[in-house]
C-alpha cells in the first residue's frame, strides 16, 4: 500500500520577483499564507485582524475546525460528480436554504456573478413567457454592483466597469437607487407602448457601491409595482446574504419576499458556491436550458451545509446583531473625534462601512495605510471604508480593529 507523500507548502516567489498571474488585481504587497479564526499570517510571519474575510466570504473565520472536519470527511467520500445524477447533498443545502427562506428551488453554480447570469436569464424567460415581451428589459440601480461576467458587469449600474468592454450587453437600463419617484418614471417611460419590463434586480444594501442599505419604504412599493404588472423582483444577496446582515437574508430586514434571490460568498465559508433561489411561480427554467458543470458538487454543497448550521448552532445571527450595534458605537465615536476627516457610518450587521469627507484622504489610501497597522479592511468606492470581518468576530477584536484604524487615519492626517 503506498503511503500519502508529506504535505508541502508552496515555494513563494518574492515579492519582487516576475509573475506568471495575469496582471487584473491591484494587489497589496503581501503574501498571505495561513489564518486561524480572525487573524491571518503573511509569508513573513506577521499577524494581522482580518476586516475583509475574503471580502465577506469567511464567515466562520479561517480554518474553522468544524468546518475543516466536515470537507476532509467529504473528501473521503465523494467530493464531485455530474449533475446528470442526483446529488445528496445538493438537496439537502436547496432544503437548507428553501426551509429558511421564500423560495421553493434552488439552482447551484460557482459564484455570485454566475448566479446574477442565472438570475438574468430567468429574467428574460419569464418576460417572454409571462408577459409576452420580444426583447426583454432589467432594471437595475445606479452604484450598483452584480459581478464581472459580461451581462452582469452590465446590470451593474457604474460605468467605470463597462469602460473598455463595449458594446454591453442590450436590455438594461438604470435607476438611483431608493429613488421611487425615478424608478416610477422609468417603468412609465419603458412601458409606455406595452409591457417591456421583465424584472427589476436590485442589492437589498448596495456593497460595492458604497455600503448603501435599502430603504423599506422604496422596497415596500417597488413590491407593490412589480405584483401589479407581473414583474419579477429578484433580489442580489451574493455580499449581504447568509447571516451578514444580522438576518439570514437581508431583504428580510426590508420586511418584503422577493420572486428571487442569489447568494454566494459567505454561503461556502471560503469555498466557491453560488445560488439562485426561487419562488415556485417563478421557477421557469427548464431541463437544458441552464447548467454548471461544477455546479452543487457534494464538496461545495458540504460546505454550505456546514455554514448554515454553524450560524444555527452557535447562534451566530444574535451574535452579528450584537457585534453590529458594538462596530457602530466604536465607529461613531471614532466620528465624534475626527469630524473634519470622516462623515459617518452605515451598514446592517457586520458589513459596516466608514464614510470619510470630501478633502479626507481616500478610502484606498487609508485601507493602505491600516495594512501597516496590521489590519486588514477593504474600500468600497473612493469615500468608503468597509468592515466585512467574520461572523464569529468578538468584542475585544473590534475594539482593537477600530484601535488600529484610528491609528492609520491619525498617520494620514
Amino acid at each position: 500500500m503506498l503511503s500519502a507523500p508529506p504535505l508541502q507548502s508552496p515555494v513563494l516567489p518574492t515579492l519582487e520577483s516576475a509573475s506568471a498571474v495575469m496582471d487584473t488585481y491591484a494587489r497589496f504587497p503581501l503574501s498571505l499564507v495561513r489564518g486561524k479564526g480572525v487573524w491571518v499570517w503573511d509569508s513573513e510571519g506577521r499577524r494581522y485582524l482580518d476586516g475583509v474575510a475574503g471580502i465577506a466570504v469567511c464567515t466562520l473565520g479561517h480554518s474553522d475546525p468544524v468546518l475543516r472536519r466536515n470537507l476532509c470527511h467529504q473528501l473521503g467520500t465523494l467530493q464531485h460528480v455530474s449533475n446528470l445524477y442526483r446529488i445528496p447533498e445538493q438537496e439537502a443545502l436547496a432544503r437548507a436554504i428553501t426551509s429558511r427562506s421564500c423560495a421553493d428551488r434552488v439552482f447551484f453554480c460557482n459564484s455570485g456573478a454566475e448566479a446574477n447570469e442565472a438570475a438574468i436569464k430567468l429574467a428574460r424567460k419569464h418576460g417572454h413567457l409571462v408577459r409576452g415581451i420580444e426583447r426583454p428589459l432589467i432594471l437595475t440601480a445606479e452604484a450598483s454592483f452584480h459581478g464581472r461576467t459580461l451581462a452582469a458587469v452590465t446590470a451593474t449600474g457604474q460605468p467605470r466597469y463597462h469602460a473598455g468592454f463595449e458594446p454591453m450587453v442590450e436590455g438594461f437600463r438604470y435607476f438611483p437607487y431608493n429613488d421611487i419617484a425615478a424608478f416610477e418614471a422609468l417603468l412609465a417611460e419603458c412601458e409606455a407602448e406595452g409591457p417591456r419590463v421583465a424584472a427589476v434586480l436590485l442589492e437589498p444594501l448596495q456593497g460595492e457601491g458604497g455600503v448603501n442599505p435599502g430603504d423599506p419604504a422604496f422596497f415596500r412599493r417597488l413590491r407593490q409595482l412589480c405584483d401589479e404588472r407581473q414583474i419579477l423582483l429578484i433580489l442580489d444577496e451574493v455580499q449581504v446574504g447568509v447571516g451578514r446582515s444580522g438576518h439570514w437574508w437581508g431583504h428580510q430586514r426590508l420586511g418584503i419576499e422577493p420572486d428571487a434571490f442569489t447568494l454566494a460568498k459567505g454561503l461556502g465559508g471560503g469555498i466557491p458556491i453560488g445560488a439562485l433561489a426561487v419562488k415556485a411561480s417563478a421557477d421557469h427554467l427548464r431541463p437544458g436550458e441552464h447548467a454548471s458543470t461544477f455546479g452543487g458538487n457534494p464538496f461545495a454543497c458540504r460546505a454550505g451545509l456546514t455554514v448554515i448550521q454553524e450560524i444555527e448552532r452557535r447562534q451566530l445571527l444574535d451574535h452579528v446583531n450584537a457585534m453590529a450595534e458594538l462596530l457602530q458605537g466604536l465607529l461613531a465615536s471614532m466620528v465624534e473625534r475626527h469630524p473634519q476627516l470622516l462623515e459617518g457610518c452605515r451598514g446592517w450587521g457586520l458589513l459596516q462601512g466608514l464614510v470619510l469627507r470630501e478633502g479626507a484622504p481616500s478610502a484606498p489610501e487609508l485601507v493602505k495605510v491600516a495594512l501597516e497597522e496590521k489590519l486588514l479592511l477593504v474600500p468600497a468606492g473612493a469615500r468608503v471604508v468597509r468592515f466585512v470581518p467574520p461572523l464569529v468576530i468578538r468584542p475585544k477584536h473590534l475594539r482593537k480593529a477600530v484601535k488600529r484604524l484610528e491609528r492609520a487615519l491619525e498617520r494620514l492626517a
